[in-house]
């Protein structure tokens, strides 16, 4: 088990080094490839209710595309409770705060319970490979989430976050799609 824990801790130095030579503009040029290619796909076209995420400086950037589908869809985005994600509604940036362990602008209300209405999931990643398999930061915030609803699971990374194999453990979800940007 040691094995797999160092070289998955091996794995997201690598890629934390290859994103390391990205500038926060480049970062989000490139994001926007990612978002075109989302766009297009009917699960995400066909969608009603999605659960994204709010993007830190290293991930594909979401933010405007939050904002931008958050006007005809109803967009979810996971607030961090101790170990755990707790969904809620965004309802515009002015009622975003910042979380309680990264600081990551959080939506403020109720939590969001309707989890059987989620028709897409949108999931950062460290790593994914062509199998859908998916690699987080370590905390498993997003295998325990997922394990709550059925909805179909798009992973989106940048191209270089694509290898060729994600070293997987008994409780990691795999991704039913992975976007990247060519």
């Amino acid at each position: 088990m040691t094995d797999i824990i160092e070289i998955k801790k091996n794995l997201r130095k690598q890629i934390r080094n290859l994103k390391d030579k990205y500038s926060a503009i480049q970062l989000i040029e490139l994001s926007s490839d990612i978002h075109s290619r989302l766009e297009k796909l009917p699960a995400f076209q066909n969608a009603k209710t999605i659960l994204m995420y709010w993007s830190m400086s290293d991930e594909v950037y979401t933010q405007s595309f939050v904002e931008k589908w958050s006007a005809s869809k109803r967009i979810i985005l996971p607030s961090v409770k101790g170990d755990d994600l707790i969904l809620k509604e965004f309802k515009g940036v002015e009622n975003l705060t910042a979380g309680e362990q990264f600081a990551i602008p959080e939506p403020e209300g109720l939590p969001f319970l309707d989890t059987e209405s989620i028709d897409l999931i949108i999931v950062p990643g460290v790593a994914f490979d062509k199998l859908g398999n998916r690699m987080g930061r370590g905390r498993g915030f997003y295998d325990k989430l997922l394990t709550t609803t059925n909805a179909l699971k798009i992973g989106i990374c940048f191209n270089f976050q694509m290898v060729e194999k994600v070293p997987v453990e008994k409780h990691d979800k795999k991704m039913d799609i992975v976007v990247f940007n060519h």
